[in-house]
């Protein structure tokens, strides 16, 4: 079995018109949502073996301000093809790792990491947190997939399981849709 964390970078500030993409960083509320999201992944009690991160500015800040909320120095693996993938290049380059990695946490974007929890895990109604990724996987959300594989060479299609799942608003009301600052 390897187990796979998911981090959707946290709210990004929208409002310099001119700002690249890449570029934008997170805005208060952003902040906010990746430093309690930060001590909640810590306090979940998994030892990520390793970290890959978006090198994007708000991707970046998330995984930073997370590690720092929760008082631990995270070692980041930046891999510029996390910036915007899709399911499928997501899974490429969880393929690649080596077998003896059993835990990978990656810190990105939606509709990519959304769309690999739909891959993964199997429509077949017995994963209720599933639903709640169809409802909405809102910024600085994490979800935890345990994978019934012994390579990640074999990752593919249904071999996940959707074991936690946390949003932001589950842990401060605040940080829910109904204060959005947009």
């Amino acid at each position: 079995m390897k187990l796979l964390g998911l981090f959707r970078h946290a709210k990004s500030d929208w409002h310099d018109a001119r700002a690249r993409d890449f570029d934008r960083p997170l805005n208060e509320r952003g902040r906010k949502g990746a430093a309690v999201m930060g001590r909640h992944i810590a306090a979940h009690g998994i030892r990520w073996q390793r970290v890959f991160s978006s090198p994007a500015v708000r991707a970046a800040e998330t995984i930073e301000l997370a590690a720092e909320a929760a008082g631990q120095s995270v070692p980041v693996e930046w891999d510029r093809r996390l910036y915007l993938a899709s399911s499928h290049n997501l899974g490429d380059v969880l393929r690649e790792l080596p077998d003896a990695t059993a835990s990978v946490l990656m810190v990105g974007h939606n509709p990519g990491l959304e769309d690999l929890i739909f891959d993964l895990v199997p429509d077949d109604g017995t994963c209720p947190l599933r639903a709640l990724v169809e409802e909405k996987f809102p910024t600085a959300t994490y979800a935890v997939l345990e994978l019934a594989i012994d390579r990640w060479s074999d990752l593919d299609d249904g071999c996940g399981k959707l074991v936690h799942l946390v949003r932001p608003r589950d842990l401060d009301p605040t940080l829910g849709p109904q204060h959005d600052e947009d």
